[in-house]
Parts: C-alpha cells; structure tokens; sequence
C-alpha cells in the first residue's frame, strides 16, 4: 500500500510516531504487569494489564485510521521496555511515555485545526484526551504511593 495522495504527509507521521508508541505503551504495560505480578503485587497487575489492553485499543484505532488513509501501518521506532526496581519506579516511567503520547496529539490535534482537517483533528482529539486522563491517572497513582501510610 501507498501513501494515498490526497493524505497530509505530516498527518501520516503523526500516524506512524503514534502507533510506535501506543505499540511501546502496550508491550511496556504488559511487561510490567508480569513483574509485578511475580512480585505479588496482584491488584496493581490488574491494572497496569488493563492499560495495556487500553492502549491496543488506541493500536488498532490508529491501524484503521492509517488504512482509511490508504497507508500500510508500520510501527518501527519501538522504544525499549523501562523497568524499575519498585512499583514507584516502573509508573514514572510510564508517566514518561504518556507524556510524550499527550504532545504527540497536542501536535498532531493542532496541525489538523491549522489545516481545516476536522475528522484528523476529532481523531487525534479523542486520543488525547484519553492519554491525558491515563497521564492523570499515573499521576494520582503515584502520589497514593508516595502518601506515608499512617
């Protein structure tokens, strides 16, 4: 498949940047859900296998957005699993790459406004609203960590 040429080239990098790192997301989650897990931190595995599958959900949107464009997907800039030696460590690692998904859409959202594209905007839109809330999630998740217990 090739790029379709009625397709923004820039909006088909945003495309291929995000599915990396929705790619990255998923494979970091359920990494991590594995080791925290074998740490009997079950609860806390739930959740982190619950993002995981999540952030396949945002995978298989950006596929289809990529093939309604009429682009062959191609996650190739995969980042490498951050682990940590304690629950704290593997959330702010993840915080890291929800961050960096949340501008990735900022990017992206404005691009399609400046550009009259409004179904590329709505797209992106709705995903970064999403990563926000997962990114407030984190935040929350590891002041809870970070609360003495009394």
């Amino acid at each position: 498949m090739q790029y379709a040429t009625s397709s923004d080239h820039k909006v088909l990098g945003f495309l291929g940047r995000a599915l990396s790192l929705e790619m990255t997301a998923v494979q970091q989650y359920a990494t991590q859900a594995k080791l925290v897990s074998a740490w009997g931190l079950t609860e806390d595995a739930s959740k982190l296998q619950k993002e995981s599958l999540e952030e396949m959900g945002h995978v298989e949107r950006v596929i289809s957005r990529m093939l309604a464009l009429g682009v062959a997907p191609n996650a190739s800039m995969l980042r490498p699993v951050k682990l940590g030696t304690n629950l704290r460590q593997l959330l702010l690692e993840d915080a890291i790459l929800e961050r960096d998904l949340v501008e990735l859409y900022s990017q992206a959202t404005r691009h399609c406004a400046k550009n009259g594209d409004h179904d590329g905007r709505k797209f992106f839109e709705d995903l970064l609203k999403e990563e926000q809330a997962h990114d407030a999630d984190l935040v929350q998740w590891i002041k809870i960590l970070e609360t003495p217990k009394t």
